[in-house]
């Protein structure tokens, strides 16, 4: 059996609907297992984008941001909502880029594809790695709010945000997942692939 993750068509017979707000949905499915029947409820919910961004001195930019539902200030990559109708993962890559860490990137990869809490939420992410980087003019940056008008950015060198992570002083998912992918990339000499390479399986992103 191949390893790669692929699609499976169990019919669902019921579902409904038991919360929405104008993030998530929170859905009760009737599915037919191969014969036996099973009821699952689970997160509809944005998907979204990550942007590991690379500096010419190979440091990477966090960003500490306020979660409240884990009551902790997170450090954590540049990162946004697929909540913008018509709009490609591409896209708005770029426009969190903007926003959150006022840069731009002249280069763009694939780093990295991930369903974020399979078991619970269809939520997927695709993270980016980012390079060539210049700052966004005074005039053009955007006006962050709520918890986003909080943010504190650092530049810290890729070799100790991954003993960061592995110390366990870095948890979010996505920093987390981005870091250890482009140390993995770089040991193992792989390429990446191109920006716009497709996200196999992905629930509702636009793409090429």
């Amino acid at each position: 059996m191949e390893i790669k993750d692929s699609d499976a068509d169990y019919p669902v017979t019921h579902r409904r609907s038991l919360a929405s707000t104008p993030i998530f949905e929170v859905i009760e499915d009737r599915f037919d297992l191969g014969g036996e029947e099973l009821t699952r409820g689970y997160v509809k919910h944005f998907s979204a984008v990550a942007v590991l961004a690379l500096n010419e001195d190979d440091e990477l930019l966090l960003l500490r941001q306020y979660r409240h539902p884990v009551r902790q200030l997170l450090w954590e990559l540049p990162a946004g909502l697929l909540d913008v109708d018509a709009e490609s993962m591409q896209a708005a890559a770029v426009r969190e880029l903007a926003e959150e860490a006022d840069i731009r990137a002249h280069t763009w990869q694939t780093l990295l594809d991930l369903h974020v809490t399979p078991g619970m939420s269809d939520e997927s992410t695709r993270i980016y790695l980012a390079q060539g980087l210049e700052d966004v003019p005074e005039a053009d940056r955007h006006a962050r709010q709520g918890e986003e008008a909080e943010i504190v950015p650092r530049w810290v060198p890729l070799d100790e945000a991954v003993q960061l992570v592995l110390t366990g002083e870095l948890r979010n998912n996505l920093a987390v997942t981005g870091i250890l992918a482009l140390q993995a990339a770089r040991s193992q000499k792989q390429s990446l692939r191109p920006w716009d390479a497709p996200f196999r399986s992905h629930p509702r992103s636009i793409q090429p």
